[in-house]
């Protein structure tokens, strides 16, 4: 993908580089290594070959390559495992025998998603947290500035600016949770051999797999999750989630921001939000952005769920399309949130033209209720984080 599509696909350069080729080749490579490791110590490898393993995994192969022979073969780990035997055949061929032992292709292409997309999560969290402190700053700096509700998108009674932001605040937080829980769920070690039932570990397989799970710092499942991929589901469905509550908070700021309205406008920033056409224009980019991800996300997620029917122990078909679903799921999450975090930390208020609305609606200005529903939902924040 040429840089200038990268920067079209709305996403962030960070998110880009966990699913890209070398994070995934490098957790394959990881799942191998810590394979062996394990194995090692449960006395299935001697600590030496185990040792050799390790070091074959270190160098990237030619990627390049591996994409063509990967697609040949019809998954990354048969070129990639024929790759690191034979680095191994010269100088350690009992080595390179025990390489992948036990473990199947799928075995490394979903340990190494889960891997990615623990690494995803990691930025989704740390910029989730940015964007809930700033718009609790927001909602208690506007707690108490009258302007006009709007239901159905047309005039309603009064609210204040600070319960706007608080409904944004809450509906996020509670997406990120969500996230967050689902995820505790999908990230799961995958470890079943052949047909899943964890056979080609000499009778050690429950403890190889704990050692293996404690290794990559995943959920240990009670069972091999070949063929049961609801997890997998969840978390795309609450990254799809995520999504949609950023573009709830995009909406409302893009129709605020109108040139009748004036009440709120994304930050300035030289060279953004201008048009090519008209030199007056302040567009919403940053609302852009979300709200082109809000549309894509429901049908990536769609396509998980759609996925969920696998025939028998291993599917044809259906977990194959899951990594790059996933994938593209967290980067446009990830894209929405680094841009409405930005959107959030510089947000132009316009309390007068919030009053000259509300006066002009003529529905009066009692906000009484409001103020205390903003200080409720920052309790309510506050009590959950």
């Amino acid at each position: 993908m040429t840089s200038l599509i990268r920067s079209l696909a709305a996403s962030t350069q960070e998110m880009l580089d966990v699913f890209g080729d070398q994070a995934l080749v490098r957790a394959a490579l990881t799942f191998e290594r810590e394979l062996a490791a394990a194995q090692a110590a449960e006395g299935l490898l001697t600590a030496q070959e185990a040792g050799a393993i390790a070091q074959a995994c270190e160098p990237l192969p030619d990627l390049a390559a591996l994409a063509r022979n990967a697609a040949h073969a019809g998954t990354l780990a048969i070129p990639l495992v024929a790759e690191l035997r034979a680095r191994l055949s010269p100088t350690n061929p009992e080595a390179a025998g025990k390489v992948h032992l036990g473990a199947t292709s799928q075995d490394v292409a979903d340990t190494a998603l889960m891997l990615q997309a623990r690494a995803g999560l990691a930025l989704i969290t740390r910029d989730g947290e940015r964007l809930l402190h700033d718009l609790a700053a927001c909602a208690q700096t506007y707690a108490e500035t009258p302007m006009l509700g709007r239901t159905l998108l047309q005039p309603a009674r009064p609210i204040t600016f600070g319960l706007k932001v608080a409904g944004w605040l809450l509906g996020i937080h509670s997406a990120l949770r969500r996230v967050g829980s689902e995820a505790e769920q999908a990230l799961a070690l995958q470890l079943g051999g052949a047909s899943g039932a964890l056979d080609g570990q000499q009778g050690k397989a429950v403890a190889v797999s704990q050692r293996l799970a404690d290794r990559l710092g995943l959920l240990a499942p009670p069972l091999p999750w070949h063929a049961r991929r609801d997890a997998v589901a969840g978390m795309g469905a609450a990254l799809a989630m995520l999504t949609g509550m950023l573009g709830k908070m995009a909406g409302d700021v893009a129709l605020l921001s109108q040139g009748e309205v004036a009440e709120v406008f994304e930050p300035r920033s030289e060279g953004r939000g201008g048009s090519s056409a008209m030199a007056h224009k302040r567009n919403a980019t940053g609302c852009q952005i979300v709200r082109s991800a809000a549309l894509r996300a429901p049908h990536l997620a769609a396509t998980l769920v759609s996925a969920l029917p696998q025939e028998h122990e291993r599917g044809l078909g259906g977990w194959q399309a899951e990594g790059p679903v996933l994938a593209e799921l967290f980067c446009i999450t990830h894209g929405a949130l680094a841009a409405m975090a930005e959107v959030a930390a510089g947000l132009e208020a316009h309390p007068d033209r919030m009053a000259a609305n509300l006066t002009q609606a003529g529905v009066g200005t009692d906000i009484g209720e409001s103020v205390a529903l903003v200080g409720r939902a920052l309790e309510s924040w506050r009590s959950r984080t």
